[in-house]
């Protein structure tokens, strides 16, 4: 549910930058397939240790185990290119897949919530899980009657306000690439909080593989950021007039 709701938000953006609905529709059946895919190795190659006995228990998707991070990322890694050998429209594409993957995630947290997925540490805070004893999705290790951090709580209160902020800034005149650098340094800056109350394997100085992962995302969009670096050039793919300039177009430039 969440990957449609954000390929619906995003058809209604590359509709707008003239983008032949048939490509969008091509580019994200490749893209959810490659989310499977990356998302479960991802999750194999973070818990490597769970796998070394018998690793065929690795293909044992029913079983759960998979990274959103791993997931986004070979979708991206997909489709971009994808869409990019159809017209030189990179940055705008990011822009405009920012908003949707806001929206994506929120909806998956949601279900995160329904089946109680992600729980955390111990914590004597409000809004934390009450064990009860009951199966979960994830293992409950405070004692029955105590609280346990939901991260997945945390992880969609933080990315509605990620996207209330993409819509808010996709309608203003901003420099191309700014949307998708935003989307990147908010939601990476969240999970490298967000993991430290969550119970999973670390990789040196006490951080997950996500963690080291969303810092670098975090590190290289703060960069451009504030290094002010036109990374790429709405105009580029407008007319004079201000219309938007269909793929077919721009690529004849």
């Amino acid at each position: 549910m969440g990957f449609l709701a954000g390929a619906k938000l995003l058809l209604g953006a590359t509709r707008r930058m003239g983008i032949p609905d048939e490509h969008i529709h091509t580019a994200l059946t490749r893209a959810i397939i490659a989310a499977l895919v990356g998302a479960r190795l991802a999750y194999v190659l973070n818990h490597l240790g769970d796998y070394r006995d018998s690793p065929i228990e690795a293909l044992r998707v029913w079983e759960g185990g998979a990274s959103l991070l791993g997931g986004i990322t070979a979708a991206m890694a997909v489709a971009l290119p994808y869409l990019h050998r159809r017209g030189p429209l990179l940055w705008p594409l990011l822009d405009a897949a920012g908003p949707g993957l806001a929206l994506g995630i929120a909806i998956g947290r949601v279900g995160d919530l329904v089946v109680a997925d992600h729980l955390g540490k111990p914590t004597d805070f409000f809004l934390g899980y009450r064990c009860t004893g009951a199966d979960t999705s994830s293992p409950c290790v405070a004692a029955i009657g105590q609280a346990v951090h939901q991260p997945a709580l945390y992880d969609l209160a933080s990315v509605l306000v990620l996207l209330g902020l993409l819509l808010w800034l996709g309608r203003r005149q901003m420099r191309t690439g700014t949307l998708f650098l935003v989307f990147v340094a908010w939601y990476g800056a969240g999970r490298v909080v967000e993991d430290f109350f969550r119970i999973d394997e670390t990789h040196g100085l006490g951080l997950t593989a996500s963690q080291w992962f969303s810092l670098t995302a975090v590190l290289v969009a703060v960069g451009l950021l504030v290094n002010g670096r036109r990374v790429g050039d709405r105009s580029a793919a407008s007319t004079r007039d201000g219309h938007d300039v269909p793929v077919e177009s721009a690529e004849g430039r």
